[in-house]
C-alpha cells in the first residue's frame, strides 16, 4: 500500500461478482479516497497479503472502461 496509508484503516468491500464459491475475487477500500485520493485493491483470497493502490481518476478509468467492455473490442 501507498506510503502513509494505514492498512488497518481501510473497509474492504468484496467485489459484487464475487461468488460464493471463493473464486478469484478483488476487494477494494474506497472509505480511503478522500483522505489519501487512492483506491487500495487486494486479492480476496490473500487479505494479508499485497495491496496495489491506484490513484482516483485511474481507477475510475479502468472501471468505466469495463462496464463500456472497452477492454474487449
Amino acid at each position: 500500500m501507498s506510503a502513509g496509508i494505514d492498512r488497518a484503516a481501510a473497509a474492504w468491500v468484496k467485489s459484487s461478482y464475487s461468488g460464493s464459491d471463493g473464486g478469484q475475487c478483488i476487494e477494494v477500500a474506497t472509505n480511503l479516497v478522500p483522505s489519501h485520493g487512492v483506491v487500495p485493491v487486494r486479492d480476496s483470497k490473500t487479505v494479508k497479503g499485497p495491496v496495489l493502490s491506484f490513484p482516483v481518476a485511474s481507477f475510475s478509468s479502468f472501471i468505466a472502461a469495463v462496464k463500456g467492455n472497452a477492454l474487449f473490442h
